[in-house]
């Protein structure tokens, strides 16, 4: 395992395919969906001013079954993003309407 200390990324190696890889974890997750999305006009701008943005962009809601059963809406927090990838309060707002958009999800 790799991981570089100063902004969270995990590179793991794999001893098998890559198809192989996705078949076993869609054996193993529980009810999971995995919604991509994101706008050009938003997203550039972030992209510009920190490269590495492009990891977590387009934004992403991960929508899963806890052990529980319950049904659980998760996201990258915007502070997350900001502190991450040291943008400025004006650059975050292109990626902020996640918060309201995840809100509404579970209303």
């Amino acid at each position: 395992m790799t991981a570089l200390a100063d902004n969270g990324i995990v590179h793991l190696t794999a001893s098998r395919s890559v198809d192989e890889v996705l078949e076993h974890l869609l054996s193993i997750l529980r009810a999971t969906k995995l919604v991509i999305f994101g706008n050009p006009k938003a997203g550039t701008p972030v992209m510009i001013a920190a490269p590495d943005s492009a990891l977590d962009l387009p934004l992403k809601i991960l929508i899963a079954e806890d052990p529980s059963g319950s049904t659980r809406v998760s996201y990258n927090s915007v502070g997350y993003l900001q502190a991450r990838f040291g943008l400025t309060p004006e650059v975050v707002t292109n990626v902020a309407a996640i918060e309201q958009i995840a809100a509404a999800l579970v209303r």
